[in-house]
């Protein structure tokens, strides 16, 4: 079983959102009418049922007037129950969908809100988060209606004929020893009997299948991704001709599959004869109960016609569990993955504790007392204090793992672990420009805009920028929609980068190895621009290359610290690094 087991109380906390949100009235409004149309089938199952007598008595006794009549009433009969039944549908899909949507937007929210997105993924909190909004929310919702609808029409059903099979059937008399037992509505007792023991039988059988079912969605999922990965990464994966590595990644992710699927025939292939077994002989179960009475002549065709359409009922209601038990362990898998999600994000916005990042007035970035950790909450740095004032120019340097980029994390609220505080001034405008930039996939003007609007910035003004770029080619480009992130070469995805921050005119520019795909003279140009253009911006860059030093006046420096930790696993003593603020010809710890 999946470790991700969830309590009823979850499930209504998955459940109870929509039906309390600014929908709520539609939504129960929808449902109402919905229920009503399910009352509505019972009822018109309860004329057929009052039909069959009627029908086949005038078959026994060939009465042809009634025989007409009962022709005519069951074709109107039929006519309504076709119209209810395609209407209880259309309203059920409409309601599934407008629950799926006002879901899926709470969800993508909640996912995107406080960067949960990356936390997650981070500590690896759930899987395939996508696979989880796409198609577990779309399980939610249509099987719980599904499902609920189903058992309320049973239970409808089962109210509605227990009584008519109960004065239809009439008592049984048999002599036990030299005792005569009668048994009044035998054939209720009969039919709660046969549905309780084939429901226990396919409960014992079927109930695997909600661990499986759970595993073969994150398999899904894997090897879903796995193929994504490659056609995102085509490029790299070709010039290393790595081909039969990825064949084999993706071969043992769908052999999982394969495996896990297999698994889910054999149980459905047993849980298919105990429940094909079980349904095939209830069409002749009430036959052989009723007969004895017939046959003395007791009761009448019609009578009898009677017995089986009811019992038929009734045991196809107290067989809810059977007939939907493949949907119910679908179901349920897949509300276990949405609960482990669901948790994942509310532990995510619970956890408030580590670097606190808030707003000021005093037009500096103040940092107070910072020390960054690992995520498994061992020290990065010592702890520091520092500021970033406008105008400011810095170089964060050091060795490879020392915390460089991490820092920038922090100041960007998106890395948590470790301790101390920071002030941004509430005014500024901060802009992160990582080594590998990001291009959404749409028009060119859409991806050099981002995260703005494409209507921004004008044509002229991104031309401009494009031509000192030296992206001159791509001007023409603008409304061709693409996958940029795979059709422009990394220096070319770098210097649209540079665009995107010349256009947005940031107060202060994080730069994390922003222009380590491009050559010495290039890197030059776009620094140039960047002081030509953004005089009053602070800007603060992660590089391994001297050659940016010289476009900044303060240097920080990481180094090995004084303090030791052991790194649990490999056993190699790590120290925290500290950092060095370098600034004319002076350094401060």
């Amino acid at each position: 079983m999946p470790k991700e087991r969830i309590d009823r109380r979850a499930i209504w906390r998955l459940i109870q959102p929509y039906w309390v949100s600014e929908e709520k009235w539609r939504a129960r409004g929808l449902l109402l009418a919905i229920v009503a149309l399910a009352l509505g089938m019972v009822y018109l199952e309860v004329l057929f049922n009052t039909w069959n007598r009627e029908f086949y008595n005038a078959l026994e006794t060939k009465n042809y007037q009634v025989f007409i009549e009962q022709l005519w009433r069951f074709s109107y009969l039929a006519f309504i129950f076709i119209a209810v039944a395609i209407y209880r549908i259309y309203l059920t899909q409409s309601l599934q969908m407008r629950w799926r949507v006002w879901m899926t937007k709470q969800y993508m929210a909640r996912w995107l809100d406080h960067r949960a997105y990356y936390r997650i993924e981070q500590k690896h909190a759930a899987d395939n988060p996508d696979q989880r909004i796409a198609e577990d929310l779309n399980f939610l919702t249509s099987g719980t209606l599904s499902l609920s609808l189903g058992l309320l029409s049973s239970v409808v059903t089962l109210l509605s004929f227990i009584g008519i099979l109960w004065s239809v059937s009439g008592p049984i008399s048999f002599l036990l020893g030299t005792q005569e037992i009668t048994i009044p509505g035998y054939m209720v007792w009969f039919a709660i009997a046969y549905a309780g023991i084939g429901s226990a039988i396919v409960g014992l059988v079927g109930w695997p299948l909600i661990g499986k079912n759970f595993y073969q969605q994150r398999f899904e999922a894997d090897f879903r991704f796995g193929l994504i990965r490659v056609r995102e990464n085509a490029e790299a994966v070709a010039l290393y001709r790595g081909e039969a590595q990825e064949q084999a990644q993706l071969d043992s992710r769908f052999q999982r599959i394969r495996d896990n699927w297999w698994g889910i025939m054999r149980t459905t292939k047993t849980l298919n004869l105990v429940s094909t077994f079980y349904s095939q002989f209830a069409n002749i179960f009430p036959f052989l109960m009723a007969a004895p009475r017939y046959f003395s002549g007791a009761i009448t065709l019609g009578g009898l016609m009677q017995i089986s359409s009811a019992f038929g009922q009734v045991q196809g209601a107290l067989s809810w569990f059977i007939t939907a038990f493949s949907d119910l362990a679908a179901w349920k898998a897949s509300v276990n993955r949405l609960a482990g999600f669901h948790a994942a994000v509310d532990a995510v916005h619970a956890d408030i504790d580590g670097v606190m990042v808030t707003q000021n007035n005093v037009g500096a970035i103040l940092i107070d007392q910072l020390r960054l950790d690992l995520p498994d909450g061992s020290p990065l740095t010592v702890t520091f204090s520092a500021d970033i004032q406008a105008g400011q120019r810095i170089l964060v340097a050091g060795p490879s793992g020392c915390g460089k980029s991490t820092l920038l994390r922090a100041l960007a609220g998106i890395w948590p672990y470790g301790s101390g505080s920071m002030e941004i001034p509430k005014s500024w405008k901060l802009l992160f420009l990582p080594q590998k930039s990001y291009l959404p996939i749409g028009t060119l003007r859409a991806a050099i805009a981002y995260p703005a609007s494409e209507k921004t910035y004008t044509d002229l003004a991104i031309q401009h920028y494009l031509d000192l770029c030296k992206l001159p080619h791509l001007k023409a480009q603008l409304d061709q929609a693409d996958n940029w992130s795979q059709r422009l070469s990394p220096g070319e995805q770098q210097r649209v980068a540079f665009v995107r921050a010349l256009l947005m005119r940031p107060d202060v520019l994080f730069m994390d190895e922003a222009s380590s795909a491009l050559d010495t003279e290039t890197e030059d140009l776009v620094y140039q621009l960047l002081l030509q253009d953004l005089p009053e911006a602070a800007m603060v860059s992660v590089a391994h290359r001297e050659n940016v030093a010289k476009y900044h006046k303060i240097r920080w420096q990481f180094s090995a610290g004084v303090q030791a930790s052991i790194v649990t696993g490999d056993e190699a003593e790590r120290k925290p690094y500290a950092i060095q603020c370098i600034k004319a010809g002076k350094s401060q710890t």
